[in-house]
């Protein structure tokens, strides 16, 4: 069984979070520049004078599939390093893979990842 790993975490964290991934021996993620907001509903800042929200709030979206044994490594590798301890720090989806093919090689399952 595979399983996706979806993390939103702030974008200063993201070196600390994949340096981290790949000492813990993950090799495969992709990183996606997002943009949204949870609990915090954003910010007011001060631009000329003038006092608007950015209600999203940027932040980066890290995907990885690896083997349902290797999940609880990976959150705990990702908690670690991606926590400041202040709002906004992000969270983290497990869901469920059926199915991996590699392109190139055709192969399929763990092989493919």
């Amino acid at each position: 069984m595979m399983k996706k790993v979806e993390a939103i975490i702030k974008p200063f964290k993201l070196d600390e979070v994949k340096d981290a991934l790949q000492s813990a021996g993950i090799t495969g993620m992709t990183i996606t520049e997002v943009k949204g907001h949870g609990r915090q509903k954003g910010h007011k800042e001060i631009y000329r004078g003038a006092e608007y929200t950015v209600d999203l709030i940027p932040k980066i979206k890290i995907e990885l599939v690896v083997s349902s044994d290797a999940v609880q490594e990976v959150v705990r590798v990702i908690l670690h390093s991606a926590r400041t301890g202040k709002i906004g720090d992000g969270k983290i989806f497990i869901l469920p893979v059926d199915e991996v093919i590699r392109i190139r090689t055709g192969e399929s399952g763990r092989d493919a990842i």
